[in-house]
C-alpha cells in the first residue's frame, strides 16, 4: 500500500515506515503530523485518486529538523569581470510515516 501526497509545494510517494525528508513543517521532534493533500492511494483493491483519496489520511511523527546538503550557486558573465559565489542549504523536516488511514 502507498499514497501520494503533496506537502511544501512537492509531491512525494510514501509507503508506512518510510522517512521522507520534506519543506520544514511547525512542530517538535516526536509530535504527530498529518501530511497534506492525499492526491493517490493505492490499495490491494487498486488505485483511487481524485475525491475519494482525499478522505485518507496520512499521519506520522516527526524525526528529525535538519539542512541540507549546500548547494554551489555560481554566477559568470564572460568580459565582463563578473563572478559571483553564492551556497545555499534547505531546510527540511525528516517524517516517519506512520499510517495511511483509507
Amino acid at each position: 500500500m502507498y499514497a501520494v501526497v503533496e506537502t511544501g509545494g512537492k509531491q512525494y510517494r510514501v509507503r508506512e515506515g518510510d522517512v521522507v525528508r520534506v519543506e520544514t513543517l511547525p512542530g517538535e521532534v516526536g509530535s504527530a503530523v498529518e501530511l497534506g493533500r492525499v492526491l493517490a492511494v493505492e490499495t490491494s483493491e487498486g488505485l483511487t485518486v481524485g475525491d475519494q483519496a482525499r478522505a485518507a489520511k496520512v499521519t506520522g511523527t516527526i524525526e528529525s529538523h535538519g539542512r541540507g546538503d549546500k548547494t554551489i550557486v555560481f554566477k559568470f558573465k564572460r568580459k565582463k569581470q563578473y563572478k559571483r559565489t553564492i551556497g545555499h542549504r534547505q531546510n527540511f523536516t525528516a517524517v516517519k510515516i506512520g499510517a495511511i488511514a483509507v
